[in-house]
């Protein structure tokens, strides 16, 4: 696999910038145009299943599903093709509230010619989510 295929390349650095609760390195990752269906489908974060359109809609998304919470995000498997790239993923996140939960999918990631994110679709539903009360609880 290519190490430097752009759209590896901008996973990558969507992990890291999520990981590291940067929302604005985040939000530079993506085009103006972006598509987030993160799981796809209706779930919590796709109350109506059609995902997240555009930079100020994934802004909201940011505020309400990442920044108030840690992630870690373990890469299992990466492929790459085209403008593409797919990962096998493991996120856990741990919210405010103290409860962690685990999830496992398939994550996809698109960029166009100036290596800027247009898609990123998640596989996973919530049945496959597994949760964590705190300890003590």
């Amino acid at each position: 696999m290519n190490e430097e295929h752009p759209a590896l390349a901008a996973a990558r650095s969507s992990w890291k910038a999520a990981m590291a609760s940067d929302k604005s390195a985040w939000l530079g990752l993506m085009a103006d145009d972006i598509h987030v269906e993160d799981p796809i489908g209706v779930a919590p974060t796709n109350p109506d299943g059609a995902g997240v359109h555009g930079k100020t809609a994934l802004a909201d998304f940011w505020e309400k599903n990442i920044g108030p919470n840690s992630i870690k995000i373990e890469a299992r498997d990466s492929r790459t093709a085209g403008m593409e790239s797919a990962h096998h993923l493991t996120l856990t996140m741990k919210f405010s509230n103290g409860v962690t939960s685990v999830v496992s999918g398939i994550f996809t990631y698109k960029v166009n010619e100036a290596g800027k994110l247009t898609n990123l679709r998640g596989y996973w539903d919530m049945a496959d989510m597994a949760f964590e009360q705190p300890k003590g609880r």
